[in-house]
């Protein structure tokens, strides 16, 4: 197998971490051929606190996804998200030279709107172009191509503390991988979840991970915000631990198996066995205590959301609604709560099929990793044609020197 075909996307999350390996086609179609999970330790809300648990953790969920592959992995696009990530929509001027606008044109306004002051211990992960003016004329969307001359530039920046980056590039390659591209999260997890057209509506994804919930909001095809937030699937177990005196593990299965978020939806006089603390006994808990403390902790977090979604002021443009994914949207009535608080309709996101994705693989908890095959693709395409462009370069100034040197044994 051509290992130049081979897209790795490896998350790197608080409660697992998941690789999925891809082989691209020709016609840049992607197939799913090898898939590894594992329990992630050594990362609290979404950054590597234990380098050497992280290490193994990353180890272990690779060596799955190899075996079932039967390929060699050198090189992986990870996903990144944390409470450090910060977000900005910055603009750019530049006037143009020729008549027309050129890449040259574009790659010149694009360094002007991402020359912003950031702190010295902060990188740009991602500068991500909204739209374009031309003149007057705005909303282009690729101004290649059209004649003008002022060209501006409006992006979304998405930075990211260079330790923490570091930190967790450092477990990639410690594996013996080459982390190929970083990517944020809830861009990734849009990539495998959001149709174009949901997009174009205007929505906001809300991926609910272990340690962190990542939002990104979409209006017109582009990205007006992203932003991470501490409060993940794990704080909701934590409550259920605390409030119901129980270990962590029996805590993850009630929520699973039997936790909601609307009490009033729930049997209220049904009654599960739950196993307490080591050396004591087993006892009767109602569903609906179960679903009195997860609700709290819902209504916290969708309250968070709501006040972020206030303060972009896009209530009126995010005509898609509100779109749950990850392992944490999971849990029962979480749509329903989501629509009564923000007062825009909810669902859950499934992950788009593509590529010979199993049944298993279709599910919100792999949203992210499924993206971050998607962004490696497009990485990769991008890359292959810029290779391309070089390599016409190159060759055209080869035969130019050995004109040149034909002309002088000539002359």
């Amino acid at each position: 197998m051509n290992e130049k075909n081979l897209i790795v996307g490896l998350d790197v999350g608080t409660t697992k971490v998941c690789t999925i390996v891809g082989v691209q086609n020709p016609n840049s179609e992607i197939e799913i051929i090898g898939i590894g999970t594992a329990p992630s330790h050594g990362l609290k809300k979404g950054s590597v606190v234990n380098i050497d648990k992280t290490v193994r953790s990353i180890q272990g969920s690779l060596e799955e996804a190899k075996l079932m592959a039967g390929v060699n992995i050198t090189r992986a696009t990870i996903g990144i998200a944390g409470s450090h990530i910060y977000s900005f929509n910055s603009s750019g001027v530049v006037a143009i030279k020729g008549k027309e606008i050129t890449e040259a044109d574009v790659e010149r306004v694009m360094e002007a709107a991402k020359a912003v002051v950031i702190p010295s211990d902060r990188e740009i992960l991602h500068v991500i172009p909204q739209e374009f003016r031309v003149d007057n004329i705005s909303g282009i969307k690729d101004p290649i191509g059209m004649c003008g001359v002022r060209l501006e530039a409006h992006v979304h920046i998405v930075t990211g503390a260079i330790s923490l980056i570091q930190n967790l590039v450092k477990c990639v390659e410690q594996t013996g991988i080459q982390a190929e591209h970083v990517t944020l999260q809830p861009i990734a997890s849009s990539e495998s979840t959001l149709s174009s057209e949901e997009k174009e509506l205007g929505v906001v994804l809300v991926d609910i991970g272990g340690g962190t919930t990542d939002i990104a909001i979409w209006k017109e095809n582009s990205l007006v915000h992203s932003q991470i937030i501490p409060v993940g699937g794990n704080h909701f177990t934590n409550d259920l631990a605390v409030a119901l005196k129980i270990p962590h593990a029996e805590a993850e299965r009630i929520k699973i198996n039997h936790g909601c978020v609307l009490k009033e939806t729930v049997n209220q006089s049904a009654h599960i066995t739950v196993q307490g603390i080591a050396g004591t006994r087993s006892r009767e808990i109602q569903l609906s205590m179960i679903a009195e403390v997860l609700g709290a902790r819902a209504e916290e977090l969708f309250d968070i959301i709501k006040n972020v979604i206030d303060d972009k002021g896009v209530i009126n443009e995010i005509t898609g609604g509100i779109i749950l994914t990850g392992g944490g949207a999971l849990i029962k009535g979480l749509p329903e709560l989501g629509e009564y608080i923000i007062g825009r309709p909810t669902k859950i996101g499934y992950p788009k099929p593509f590529g010979g994705m199993t049944n298993i693989m279709q599910n919100p908890k792999f949203s992210t990793v499924l993206g971050l095959l998607i962004e490696s693709s497009h990485m990769r395409g991008r890359t292959d044609v810029n290779d391309k462009i070089t390599g016409q370069i190159d060759i055209m100034g080869r035969l130019s020197d050995s004109l040149k040197s034909v002309l002088r044994e000539i002359f």
